[in-house]
């Protein structure tokens, strides 16, 4: 399946220096790891300097809202973002996890100031999973690492007024 639109140029950071965080998911660990190398490869082109980046394993998509909490009241990063995959199975297990993953990755954001985006796949297969970390559709980890480094800079821009 191929995207529908062009991809926004991708950001670079106007202040290299800042620390970012990755929290991935331990489910479906190839994809997160696909997810992690797309991520990685964007921030590196956006320019974040070399030992800046943090990453921090979780069990799954439903444990990154409290990491990414845990590490944005931190107070050492500019930006997180939460890499995984919750593929459909036959219960209503999915809804819930995907529900409770967007919904809490978004109120870190709004509870601290601090963005994290959200790179954790929601597909009916892995099939679709894989299509998205490193596929034919992209890699939503890089998606990711280009939107966080957009938000640090409009934060930083913002409060130097």
């Amino acid at each position: 399946m191929a995207r529908l639109e062009e991809r926004p140029p991708a950001p670079t950071l106007d202040h290299p220096a800042v620390r970012i965080a990755i929290v991935c998911s331990g489910f479906h660990r190839g994809i997160t790891e696909a997810l992690l190398d797309g991520a990685h490869e964007r921030l590196s082109a956006a320019g974040l300097s070399e030992g800046h980046l943090d990453i921090r394993w979780v069990p799954g998509a439903y444990e990154a809202p409290f990491a990414a909490k845990t590490l944005a009241r931190t107070g050492r990063y500019a930006g997180i973002i939460a890499l995984g995959a919750v593929v459909r199975g036959a219960t209503a297990h999915f809804d819930h996890v995907c529900y409770a993953a967007s919904q809490g990755l978004i109120q870190v954001s709004l509870d601290t100031g601090v963005p994290c985006t959200f790179g954790i796949l929601t597909c009916d297969t892995a099939a679709q999973a894989w299509e998205r970390a490193g596929g034919a559709v992209g890699n939503a980890g890089g998606d990711a690492a280009d939107a966080v480094v957009s938000l640090i800079n409009l934060a930083a821009a913002v409060r130097a007024g």
